[in-house]
């Protein structure tokens, strides 16, 4: 345990450079007092790490010293192999040079890693898109990548939704890819950090002009809040159905695993048939329709009236249909 810790400690210094301890502390979720016999250790070691005093003082690695990767275990070796993504990595126009990474990482490991790396690659494939979807087409994706590095301004020309096509110019901090569609995360000068669809981006011109990402910016944070505030946005009402019995699975298929393990969590009993009553968030009567009307007899809408008005109304329209 304290040698691995000792080795991500010395690697954090070498990617990182000048560290506090409560820094270090922090990163490897430890004590300053931990931290300290740490440093020590690597020290009596011979590793050439020392300290600088006062308010910007830390520890840092003397320049030019740098470990091997001989340090990885076959697990991690592996792990680096399986998040290779190598459509991602190609839509970014990195293909070439993530696989030379690789090639030059299994030549860095010793043989029992590299045999475990090897075989992860030739046994697991991550595919990102869901199914029954293309991935996006994003051709300026490797556009908006280099501007995130570079910290350039966009000008863009983008596609809102309702077919609006309107002009921005922003500072790009960060791409997320998600469910196969790329994001960029990216505020207009002197505003608000906000998401735009890669993909719904109709034309493009890198500016110029660098810009200062905010100090403590933290695009994961941002993300997770961002579909936080989405999901939130993207529920407006509430519906209550009744389930037959046993279709639990079904129905978490149709609106979503956490939704139905929230309703079912806050149901009652039961009845005597084995119907159980839930009550479900739902985006709109519409949209709720076609959902619930892909269970077919397996649930009942009972509320709100309006929704159970509108498959009824559709229930008789396929009955007509269907003669």
């Amino acid at each position: 345990m304290r040698a691995s810790r000792l080795l991500s400690l010395l690697l954090l210094l070498q990617t990182r450079g000048r560290m506090t301890a409560p820094e270090i502390a922090r990163e490897l979720e430890v004590s300053v007092r931990t931290v300290y016999r740490d440093v020590e250790a690597l020290s009596a070691a011979g590793v050439p790490v020392y300290a600088d005093r006062g308010p910007v003082g830390g520890y840092q690695l003397l320049d030019g010293y740098r470990t091997r990767l001989n340090g990885l275990t076959a697990e991690e070796a592996s792990s680096l192999f399986l998040a290779g993504l190598p459509g991602p990595a190609a839509e970014l126009g990195l293909a070439e040079v993530a696989a030379a990474a690789e090639l030059k990482l299994l030549a860095a490991l010793p043989p029992e890693p590299r045999s475990h790396a090897s075989r992860m690659r030739e046994r697991f494939l991550l595919d990102v898109p869901s199914w029954y979807r293309s991935a996006d087409d994003v051709p300026y994706l490797g556009e908006v990548s280099e501007a995130v590095w570079g910290e350039q301004s966009l000008r863009m020309t983008y596609r809102r939704w309702g077919r609006q096509d309107v002009e921005r110019v922003v500072h790009p901090y960060g791409l997320v890819l998600k469910g196969g569609s790329w994001y960029m995360v990216a505020a207009p000068p002197g505003g608000t950090p906000r998401t735009y669809r890669v993909a719904r981006i109709l034309s493009l011109r890198t500016l110029p002009e660098r810009f200062t990402r905010p100090e403590g910016f933290d695009l994961a944070e941002f993300w997770r809040a961002y579909a936080r505030e989405f999901r939130e946005r993207m529920y407006t009402a509430e519906a209550v159905i009744k389930l037959a019995p046993g279709r639990e699975d079904l129905l978490a298929y149709t609106m979503g695993t956490d939704v139905v393990t929230a309703a079912v969590a806050e149901a009652g009993e039961p009845d005597p048939e084995g119907w159980t009553t839930l009550t479900v968030p739902i985006e709109s009567l519409t949209h709720a329709r076609w959902l619930l009307l892909r269970m077919g007899a397996d649930v009942e809408v009972l509320e709100p009236p309006e929704l159970r008005e509108l498959m009824r109304d559709a229930v008789g329209q396929l009955a007509k249909l269907y003669g």
